[in-house]
């Protein structure tokens, strides 16, 4: 025998913009707006590389994206600029032209449609960015290389840029600071990339005859031709904690000398001990301490001028 229930059953109401959410649709429409679930934006939890913490995004910004673990981790030109000049204050320098894809190069797919990917991705022309302001005090021309436009490698735009600058600092009788950033020369531009390494080496006769400072900053990574050029040509060389700073990879170098490298080989820190680099700054320290050098240097230079 079929059990049945005398009760009615009430019949349910098709959910409405009215009845949906219970109690929430029953209040003013503004403070339901305001309680309502939002989105969270992709962008605003970063991961630590080396401890897969994450971290809160504008809490990183207020560290100079720095993470807690003190991994220094890389920034673009406009960063750069707002954190060295003082204030933040600082005039762009119009970046020269140069012919794009002088070889006419292919690998899979055209060097030029690289070149137009590497510019909207990045809205950079290309991979080196020169600004001149203060710093400290100090007029400053000041050269940032994007490791985010082709890993900021050095083809001959980069070469120009780097070329006007030092005629700039020239001109100002400023000295010239260059943060390097780069897995070295372009090689879809063949030896004309190549070509860059003796031309910046020219323009750094040009500074050190006109005895004006040139301080070089490695930040990670810094390697190949860059590394083998005016990387390792200025008057002090600073770098940021933990840069990976060398000619070739670690791999390749183990493979050659069938040897197994020391740890912390081509860190920043690693290459102080041996006296290929000056002092390791922090980020938050760069400022004064470059503020500190550059007056010191061009004192320097002003008795020697008037001597």
């Amino acid at each position: 025998m079929a059990l049945t229930d005398d009760k009615k059953s009430k019949p349910t109401r098709p959910a409405t913009p009215a009845n949906r959410g219970g109690w929430l649709a029953k209040i003013a429409p503004g403070v339901r707006k305001l309680v309502s679930r939002r989105e969270t934006p992709d962008n605003l939890w970063v991961k630590c590389p080396d401890t897969g913490e994450m971290i809160y995004r504008p809490d990183l910004e207020a560290a100079l994206w720095v993470t807690p673990a003190g991994r220094h981790m890389r920034i673009r030109p406009d960063l750069r600029f707002a954190y060295t000049f003082d204030g933040g204050r600082h005039k762009m320098l119009p970046s020269p032209k140069s012919p794009d894809d002088p070889l006419g190069f292919t690998y899979g797919k055209s060097y030029r449609d690289s070149l137009n990917a590497a510019r909207k991705s990045t809205g950079e022309n290309d991979a080196m960015a020169a600004a001149v302001g203060e710093i400290g005090g100090t007029q400053t021309v000041v050269v940032v290389q994007d490791f985010a436009f082709m890993g900021g490698s050095l083809g001959a735009a980069a070469g120009e840029a780097f070329l006007a600058a030092a005629d700039e600092a020239v001109k100002r009788k400023a000295p010239l600071v260059i943060f390097t950033a780069s897995g070295g020369a372009r090689m879809q531009e063949g030896t004309l990339s190549l070509m860059q390494m003796a031309r910046t080496t020219l323009a750094i006769q040009r500074l050190k005859a006109a005895h004006l400072p040139y301080v070089v900053v490695l930040t990670d990574p810094t390697t190949g031709g860059v590394m083998a050029s005016y990387a390792m040509l200025g008057d002090v060389h600073l770098a940021e904690p933990g840069a990976t700073i060398g000619f070739s990879g670690r791999r390749v170098i183990e493979q050659t000398i069938r040897e197994v490298l020391p740890p912390g080989f081509q860190t920043a820190e690693f290459l102080v001990e041996r006296g290929a680099v000056d002092r390791v700054v922090t980020r938050q320290e760069l400022p004064a301490v470059l503020g500190s050098i550059l007056r010191t240097l061009m004192m320097g230079r002003a008795r020697r001028a008037a001597a």
